[in-house]
């Protein structure tokens, strides 16, 4: 790897268009290194992960209405005779390839439930999928072409949050996840490095929103926000292919996003990216969940589980318990505890999208079920039983200097995103545990392989995927490298699943 410095640069400065880093991201897309058989074996599981989720949040209603807007799009009678068009998750058809990625970034996204990668910043970097088989099938590309693309938007997205922080200055973390999928569709079409330059810079300049989306009540928005990051990333490589610039130098500018939008022009960034002929192995890095919740809440929800057991077996109650509090880091405690200041949070009438970055709200459901699901437990009526909210009410989170060292960490065996509870009883007795990592991550009790995977799509389409379709769609996505049609990879539905999605009000599409 090599680490590029990465600063503001005046106007009047001798800035070389090779040394930006818009333009070193696309030498890393435009290198045609092979893919290391791990990283593929890792990208199908995250197609068939991706898969899972999407199928499962299909009738929900953000997706509903995403994917309405995508089928007011369809390719015409004679591009649906060759090769153009996308598919849509649950549905038949294709359609324009900006708007199925739309869809199908928000219906990956809806559940909060797919992979996960945290450094200095946070990110899903699963997210890059969608856009990349939409723009593949458009293309009609193959798998091996497609798995290219795939590993250069991993690798771009995770090295930018290693080196660049967003969230310190309310910046929405998919500011780099425009320029990873522009990267990565780069990749795919064979394009030249200049070409990528511009289509990433352009990418970067009309995704870098504030992080509102996920602070205070959180909308649908949370679920639209990256897919509609990649719907802008196809159509700045569009644009870039047709000969269209990009504002330069996009992060270093004297205008850029270093001076305005991050630190300053006084702060220097870090960021490592692959040397020439050096295979492309981030995704090995990220990590998927085994319970639909923010990436913090996955080994507290372990924890609270292992801990309902041994107050059980103490003999006390949870009606037993005065207070709980979490010792975690910075961001856990900022983001989704107590630390956030945001009263959402602890409101039983809140958003399944605010009880998501809830802590709180999260670990008092799990300690009280001893499991988590992706549906139930954010009911209403279930977030509104009065033992619940009580509980729920006597949680707070605090942070520890050392959970926030361990989550900073660039060394795997040390990197963690746990808590220490300590639970305090009536009597004045304590309870103390703690879990640095949850039991799916790679070095946790039970790292996810592929049959789990394959265990979770199989769960999460149960009653709305047909046994044959679900057996079609892993044999496909298993056989990526070989695959010729990539409309192989879309999941359909049946007739009695999509009759339950909600009616949308008409729009303008």
């Amino acid at each position: 790897m090599i680490e590029h410095q990465v600063r503001t640069h005046k106007s009047a400065e001798d800035f070389p268009i090779e040394e930006h880093l818009a333009y070193k991201v696309a030498q890393v897309a435009a290198d045609p290194v092979e893919v290391p058989e791990d990283t593929k074996e890792m990208i199908i599981n995250r197609i068939i992960d991706n898969a899972s989720v999407a199928v499962a949040s299909v009738v929900r209603r953000p997706v509903t209405s995403a994917r309405v807007m995508a089928q007011a799009h369809p390719v015409s009678a004679d591009e649906a005779a060759g090769t153009k068009g996308s598919t849509v998750f649950g549905v038949d058809g294709r359609y324009s390839a900006e708007w199925a990625a739309l869809a199908n970034g928000t219906a990956v996204r809806e559940l909060d439930y797919h992979d996960t990668f945290l450094a200095a910043e946070y990110s899903h970097p699963g997210d890059n999928i969608p856009p990349m088989i939409a723009v593949a099938q458009h293309k009609g590309l193959d798998g091996k072409t497609l798995i290219r693309g795939i590993a250069t938007g991993y690798e771009i997205q995770v090295n930018l949050v290693k080196g660049i922080s967003l969230h310190e200055f309310k910046i929405d973390h998919v500011a780099h996840l425009g320029p990873s999928v522009a990267a990565g569709i780069g990749t795919m079409l064979n394009l030249d490095v200049d070409t990528i330059y511009q289509a990433v810079g352009q990418a970067l300049h009309t995704t870098t929103a504030t992080r509102q989306s996920r602070k205070g009540l959180i909308s649908s928005w949370k679920a639209y926000a990256p897919a509609f990051a990649g719907k802008m990333a196809i159509e700045a490589v569009d644009r870039a292919m047709r000969g269209e610039g990009a504002p330069a130098p996009i992060w270093e500018g004297e205008d850029g996003v270093i001076a305005w939008m991050l630190h300053s022009p006084d702060r220097t960034y870090t960021v490592p990216l692959p040397e020439p002929g050096e295979g492309k192995r981030a995704i090995l890095d990220t990590y998927t969940k085994e319970h639909s919740a923010e990436y913090q809440s996955q080994a507290p929800i372990d924890l609270a589980r292992r801990m309902r057991q041994t107050i059980a077996d103490s003999g006390k109650s949870l009606a037993d318990i005065e207070s709980i509090v979490l010792h975690t880091s910075h961001h856990t405690h900022y983001v989704i505890g107590t630390g956030a200041n945001d009263p959402q949070k602890m409101d039983p009438t809140a958003s399944r999208e605010t009880l998501d970055h809830s802590i709180m709200y999260i670990f008092a459901v799990a300690l009280e079920d001893g499991s988590w699901h992706y549906v139930d437990s954010y009911a209403p009526e279930r977030a509104s039983r009065p033992e619940t909210v009580e509980l729920w009410h006597k949680i707070s989170t605090t942070e520890d200097p050392e959970w926030t060292r361990r989550y900073h960490s660039t060394d795997p065996n040390e990197k963690a995103f746990g808590a220490k509870a300590v639970i305090t009883f009536n009597d004045g007795t304590t309870l103390e545990d703690e879990l640095a990592i949850a039991d799916a991550h790679p070095l946790g009790a039970r790292p996810f392989k592929r049959e789990d995977y394959i265990n979770k799509f199989r769960m999460l389409a149960d009653g709305l995927v047909s046994p044959e379709e679900q057996d079609r769609f892993i044999a496909a996505a298993e056989n990526l490298e070989n695959l010729t049609d990539l409309t192989e990879l879309n999941v359909r539905l049946t007739d009695e699943a999509l009759a339950t999605a909600p009616a949308t009000p008409e729009g303008i599409f």
